[in-house]
């Protein structure tokens, strides 16, 4: 854990050690107004506790980071961050079932908000279990999704959140490659978009009031190839702030 103006971070690297060369799943909060009070790290594989480990045909090792924060006056919920495999559709479907088996073993009247970057578009199958509308071994979620449920959304045309450190100038081909995706995809209503990074949630107390894309770059130099999504959440008595990745 480290601290950094008015936060602090918690989290490790997804090799296992505090290794400012490797990425991480981290969790920043302010902590003046929130306070942690129990945290950790697994695997997204068949050894969740064992260090950089990898299974179902994933190309790198990837982690779950998670903490419950307590936020005065009494309101506890937990965050879970997540960054899934590029490659391996059925290591992305194992890993977000091993997720939510991490989420389903909470108490029930704990709200949770479950975000990162998923690698893959909520109608797939990985994103279909999430949300409830298919199955993983028996399994079904009961995640929501903030961006159709925000009250206020803003920057809609950047909701394809990748783009390789290009920003809104991604060129003509991947333009193509978007309306291709687009054509393949059975949409309705509710999921009528192609992002990759998410914020999912549940529990009553949470209310999105907005979600937004972020593009902003310092001199046309962006902090990653996805854009960040920006959530805020109407809480019992505050507002909270959640931003990923």
């Amino acid at each position: 854990m480290a601290s950094s103006g008015g936060y602090e971070q918690f989290g490790i690297s997804r090799k296992g050690s505090e290794d400012n060369t490797d990425e991480y799943c981290t969790i920043f909060y302010e902590k003046e107004k929130v306070e942690l009070t129990e945290g950790g790290t697994f695997w997204l594989s068949e050894s969740p506790s064992v260090p950089g480990s990898v299974s179902w045909g994933a190309t790198a090792p990837c982690i779950a980071t998670w903490a419950i924060s307590f936020e005065p006056p009494g309101f506890s919920f937990q965050i879970v961050n997540t960054n899934l495999d590029e490659d391996s559709p059925r290591a992305r479907r194992r890993s977000a079932l091993l997720t939510w088996q991490h989420i389903a073993s909470l108490p029930p009247n704990l709200p949770v908000i479950y975000c990162g970057g998923f690698n893959t578009q909520k109608e797939s199958m990985t994103g279909r279990f999430l949300l409830g509308r298919s199955r993983e071994h028996g399994v079904v979620g009961d995640m929501r999704d903030a961006w159709p449920n925000a009250r206020v959304r803003k920057n809609v045309s950047l909701i394809h959140t990748y783009h390789g450190f290009k920003g809104e100038k991604q060129g003509a081909l991947e333009f193509l490659k978007l309306i291709f995706r687009a054509l393949c995809l059975c949409w309705d209503r509710q999921t009528q978009d192609l992002h990759i990074d998410w914020i999912l949630f549940r529990g009553r107390p949470l209310v999105p009031a907005l979600c937004e894309v972020i593009n902003d770059n310092i001199d046309g130099v962006y902090p990653s190839s996805h854009f960040p999504i920006f959530a805020e959440f109407l809480l019992p008595r505050s507002v909270r702030l959640v931003e990923t990745p």
